[in-house]
């Protein structure tokens, strides 16, 4: 594995093993969401549900 510093201006990576680690990660998981067979959600959906969701969470006091 690579452990040469990165640019900060450059990479949000440290090095350029990091980098890689989650280039490749990022791309196993887009192959497996392509591949789920189940029907996507429609945006719609998704909406009313996290609504639903936020409707039910807990209030929190703003100190």
């Amino acid at each position: 594995m690579d452990t040469a510093a990165l640019d900060p201006i450059v990479s949000e990576f440290e090095t350029a093993g990091q980098e890689a680690e989650h280039t490749a990660w990022i791309r196993a998981e887009l192959t497996r969401r392509q591949n789920d067979p189940r029907p996507p959600v429609p945006h719609d959906e998704v909406v009313r549900r996290m609504e639903e969701r936020l409707a039910r969470w807990p209030q929190r006091r703003v100190a």
